[in-house]
């Protein structure tokens, strides 16, 4: 059995515990139904038609504009999702750290991007075992200063024979996170680079979604500026040439302002260049911080019918203590709240199987560890759920959905699970 197929089993959040282990791709033959009871609550699942169509408009987009996906694994985390990103056409994978990129390794990856500095010996090792297991695997991970280039270097020369790792040159911005604050810093960086026998300058990279706000007017200001200087150092870096490829990787784009950047990732250069962009939360989407953004991105680009909210966390009604509050059975172990708290969109009495959108005063006030407390208007008193009822949740922030849980269902419309996505933090 394979990273992709693993067994589901009791012991798995939001699998049912009497029920026999099953294989992940046999779910569809159990018959179940979320609606219907059939798996306890809390549960989070994912709405395979949305899934669907996020997972070709983004790659489309990407066509559009001339430039490569590279999704960020580390959103899902899903050997699964994995592969149809691949398979719609994903030049390769995204990831944070070597351990995420050993589960996409396993899971078939064999081009990845790790969009972070690594610096500690056991990464470099591990990452080195990889490559050298796996000989049609290429992995660029990101530099930002000359000290991690001398971790880098002594750790090469204390392994005799290690193969030269590939790196990407990273920009940043003044009170952001990692990357090179200056041009003179960058331009010195790559010049240790090229000179370096552990590794090789194959690109630059910049990372803007920190400096999203939602304001168009400000957001393409920041994210022109920073490209230009991307755009500015590798063109400098180019003409010197430091660049030890035949194709000059140039990568940006998180979940919120792509389009912005996305148009200026081929600088005109003595050679080739492909423009990565690193989306991860468009694949399931989410009903707050990223829908918020989307809208501002569909005004720029005059697009219609783009990403749908694919996930969603269902809870029970578990107590209504006293008049306008009823609290439900989910919480902070279950559902995102970094950015915003859950919003209720849907609703089904104990004893139905169709879901109903709920009424406009209902929100999310609250969480503890596994409580959420559910309040309305008084005027809405006579619509209030009974205790029983099950509440669906909208979440902003899809990364903090998924790390919380081993697997998800992968439904219908109608609730009925067809398919199973398993989750490897």
């Amino acid at each position: 059995m394979t990273i992709h197929d693993t067994l589901l089993a009791p012991g798995l959040k939001g699998f049912p515990i009497a029920h026999a282990p099953i294989a992940r791709d046999a779910v569809a033959t159990a018959g179940w139904n979320v609606l219907a009871g059939d798996l306890p609550l809390p549960l989070a699942l994912l709405k395979r038609e949305a899934l669907q169509h996020n997972l070709h408009w983004m790659q489309e987009r990407a066509r559009a504009w001339q430039v490569d996906l590279a999704p960020h694994g580390k959103t899902t985390m899903s050997p699964q999702l994995f592969r149809q990103q691949l398979d719609a056409g994903a030049w390769g994978l995204s990831f944070a750290t070597v351990h995420q990129l050993a589960i996409g390794v396993a899971a078939g990856v064999r081009r990845a991007l790790i969009a972070n500095q690594v610096v500690h010996g056991q990464d470099l090792a591990s990452l080195q075992s990889l490559l050298s297991t796996h000989a049609d695997l290429r992995v660029v991970f990101l530099v930002d200063s000359l000290a991690q280039a001398a971790i880098v270097d002594a750790w090469s020369a204390a392994h005799p024979g290690a193969l030269p790792f590939e790196v990407l040159l990273e920009i940043g911005v003044e009170g952001g996170r990692t990357g090179c604050r200056t041009h003179q810093q960058a331009m010195a960086l790559a010049q240790a680079l090229h000179d370096s026998p552990a590794m090789r300058l194959v690109g630059i990279e910049c990372y803007e979604g920190l400096g999203a706000t939602g304001d168009s007017v400000a957001d393409a200001a920041f994210a022109n500026a920073l490209m230009d200087r991307v755009a500015a150092v590798a063109q400098e870096a180019d003409k010197l040439s430091l660049f030890e490829t035949d194709e000059v990787l140039v990568s940006a784009g998180g979940s919120a302002i792509f389009d912005l950047v996305a148009t200026r990732l081929r600088p005109s250069l003595t050679r080739p260049t492909r423009g990565l962009i690193r989306p991860g939360c468009y694949l399931a989407h989410d009903h707050g911080f990223y829908t918020r953004m989307l809208a501002e991105v569909e005004r720029r680009c005059g697009c219609t019918d783009t990403l749908r909210p694919a996930m969603e966390v269902w809870a029970m009604v578990q107590s209504r203590p006293e008049p306008g509050v009823a609290i439900l059975a989910v919480g902070k172990r279950d559902i995102s709240f970094d950015l915003s708290l859950p919003m209720p969109i849907a609703r089904a009495a104990a004893d139905e199987r169709t879901a109903s959108p709920v009424p406009a005063g209902w929100k999310i006030t609250a969480l503890n560890d596994q409580h959420a407390y559910l309040r309305w208007d008084a005027a809405e008193e006579a619509e209030a759920p009974k205790v029983g009822d099950r509440v669906g949740l909208g979440i902003s922030h899809p990364c903090t959905t998924f790390d919380k849980w081993h697997w998800m269902p992968v439904v219908e419309n109608d609730y009925t699970v067809t398919d199973a996505v398993t989750l490897h933090f």
